[in-house]
């Protein structure tokens, strides 16, 4: 599993520009049941149990946060516009790839000014991102064209994926969310030759960072039944935390966030499912943020839907870490709800 995770992280794409992931999923998933599109570039897989079946929709994003190259200065910088939501703490002296359109990967730092040389008011502010640069190593405007960077450029961060002193501990880049597009294919493969009283939908969504927008069209074209959003939430077992989730203590089950009050008949029935099998799980919420769950429960008439989501810390960073037992406690929540999840059983949830 965690070679999967590796490979996927190891792509780049922002929101808008999810080509790399969205072709590695389709090569992992074509074999096992036809794959089609919304027009915005969402890609969805479909394994059918039962014909009659409801419909669930188990959806992660593929993109991941990063910047939009705007500008070539004289110089030789490239200055640029955030893809998602940045904090600029975690930006100054940082690696950095951009995608050139010829698929040409040039490295670059963004600059930062020496601590000799910063005044009192400049060391006690964050840097505003518009300020910042990335530095390629050159000296002219023309260099860095004859490079094949353009305005409009892909720019993803550099970083590789590691186990970390204890194996269990995995660090990467775009954790958020290449571990929802992981886990959909995980359960797709795990349904293999095992019944299962519906229609599977694996969703790898586009521009999730930018407002959830792949879900909204992937839902108009699946229609759900049922939405299940894979992603990441807040670990909060750093110092100081207050270790209301924490890595390896099982996956997150979200009862609130700013996109969606979570279902509690299919969140109550999912509890039950947990206890019941003796998967590790958690409670969580999120006062700011959401998943693709925000947009699959309002889909048409609606449809009850959870987010299942992995402990990480230091998300929306470069470098963000799970924990190896939650992911495959969550593979395993998500496998079992879709073996279960029966049209009686659905219409008891949406219903009653």
């Amino acid at each position: 599993m965690s070679e999967l995770l590796r490979s996927l992280t190891m792509l780049n794409g922002i929101p808008a520009n999810e080509k790399q992931v969205r072709q590695f999923f389709v090569e992992q998933v074509k074999e096992f049941g036809p794959v089609t599109y919304d027009n915005l570039g969402s890609a969805i897989v479909e394994k059918v149990g039962d014909s009659e079946g409801p419909k669930i929709m188990v959806a992660g994003h593929m993109d991941e946060i990063g910047f939009i190259v705007t500008e070539i200065t004289k110089e030789g910088y490239v200055k640029f516009i955030p893809a998602g939501g940045w904090w600029g703490h975690v930006v100054l002296s940082q690696q950095f790839t951009i995608t050139t359109r010829s698929k040409a990967e040039i490295h670059a730092v963004v600059g930062s000014k020496p601590p000799h040389i910063l005044g009192v008011e400049e060391r006690a502010k964050v840097v505003d991102l518009k300020d910042m640069y990335l530095d390629l190593g050159l000296s002219s405007k023309e260099e860095v064209i004859a490079l094949g960077v353009q305005v409009g450029d892909m720019v993803t961060p550099f970083i590789e994926f590691r186990k970390m002193a204890n194996p269990k501990y995995l660090l990467a880049k775009a954790f958020d969310n290449r571990i929802g597009v992981a886990l959909a294919i995980e359960v797709l493969k795990n349904l293999q030759g095992v019944a299962h009283p519906n229609r599977y939908f694996g969703v790898a969504t586009v521009q999730e960072e930018v407002g959830l927008r792949g879900a909204g069209t992937a839902a108009y074209k699946v229609s759900p039944d049922i939405g299940i959003a894979l992603d990441v939430t807040i670990a909060h077992d750093y110092p100081g935390g207050t270790k209301e989730t924490e890595m390896g203590k099982g996956p997150c089950i979200m009862i609130y966030d700013s996109s969606m009050v979570g279902h509690v008949g299919l969140r109550e029935f999912t509890v039950a499912m947990c206890e019941e099998l003796k998967i590790p799980y958690q409670l969580s919420y999120l006062r700011q943020g959401g998943t693709d769950a925000g947009k699959m429960h309002m889909n048409q008439s609606g449809a009850p839907s959870i987010a299942i989501c992995i402990a990480s810390r230091y998300i929306h960073s470069h470098t963000s870490m799970i924990h190896q037992d939650d992911y495959d406690n969550a593979v395993k929540i998500v496998t079992e709800l879709v073996k279960r999840l029966d049209r009686a059983t659905v219409d008891a949830i949406t219903y009653e």
